[in-house]
């Protein structure tokens, strides 16, 4: 992948010596050498907490080995998480159906509700999120690249309803809530990794809760952007034609305990996945 500009605004993320990826271990962020215009708007309290988060990073969570060699361009490398965290960018890449595609999920989501958020969103997602569950809803955002968990904190810092944790999400969990969202990122993780993140993300529902995925889905045959988006996936997304092949309920290793309720948008090329669990 060729590397992306150098960006001549202001870098709210992590520069090349304020974070390393040695052994593929997450490592922590040294939040004082980003540039104060990053912290615009955010009380001392609140830069103090930023701060002191990122000394409690696991250095054992480990980034696993196909987003070391995959995605290391796009969600690893500082420079370019610093160019691509932009609501155009992710726009553009979504063909314009963001906005539609994030409403759709927040439709799901209940004011005042707890909230897990698997894996930061670029733009301001996680924020509209925050604001959509209100100062009396719970979020909680995870993710297991210690440069993602810094900025997405960043980000959050003026919301005290929503927390950021480093973790992994095939990691299991006592924690459980009423909506477990997740927004593309199935298709940029291998099918095994699959059935471990929705399977382990299904324990995490409260009883009446549900699990909600957005994400790419086979389009209709005549679909005008099907043979670019094909070319894109075959390019630089290795894992996402799986989606294509098969539904997201085939994933799951007890797919029958549960409800599965399925919407397309934009000819087929994207999905919503609603899943509850059975009555007893």
């Amino acid at each position: 992948m060729v590397e992306l500009m150098d960006n001549r605004q202001t870098d709210c993320s992590a520069t090349d010596s304020d974070l390393s990826f040695a052994d593929n271990s997450a490592s922590s962020v040294n939040s004082s050498n980003l540039s104060e215009a990053c912290f615009d708007g955010v009380s001392t309290d609140q830069k103090n907490k930023i701060s002191h988060s990122d000394t409690r990073m696991s250095d054992s969570a480990v980034i696993p080995d196909y987003l070391q060699q995959t995605y290391y361009w796009s969600y690893l490398n500082p420079r370019n998480v610093n160019w691509l965290d932009r609501e155009p960018i992710v726009k553009a890449i979504l063909w314009w159906q963001h906005n539609k595609l994030r409403n759709a999920a927040f439709s799901e989501i209940e004011p005042a509700s707890s909230v897990l958020q698997v894996a930061a969103v670029y733009g301001d997602f996680s924020k509209n999120l925050a604001k959509h569950i209100g100062t009396d809803g719970k979020l909680t955002l995870i993710d297991i690249a210690p440069i993602q968990v810094h900025n997405t904190r960043i980000k959050l810092a003026a919301y005290p309803q929503a927390e950021v944790q480093l973790a992994d999400a095939v990691a299991s969990s006592d924690s459980q809530y009423d909506t477990v969202l997740c927004y593309f990122l199935l298709h940029e993780i291998p099918d095994d990794y699959k059935t471990k993140v929705i399977d382990n993300l299904l324990q995490q529902i409260k009883p009446g809760g549900k699990l909600v995925i957005v994400d790419y889905h086979k389009p209709h045959w005549a679909h005008p952007i099907k043979p670019i988006t094909s070319m894109v996936f075959d390019t630089l997304e290795p894992f996402a034609k799986s989606l294509w092949r098969h539904t997201i309920k085939e994933f799951a290793s007890h797919s029958e305990r549960y409800d599965w309720q399925h919407t397309t948008y934009f000819g087929g090329l994207y999905q919503k996945v609603v899943v509850q669990k059975k009555a007893d």
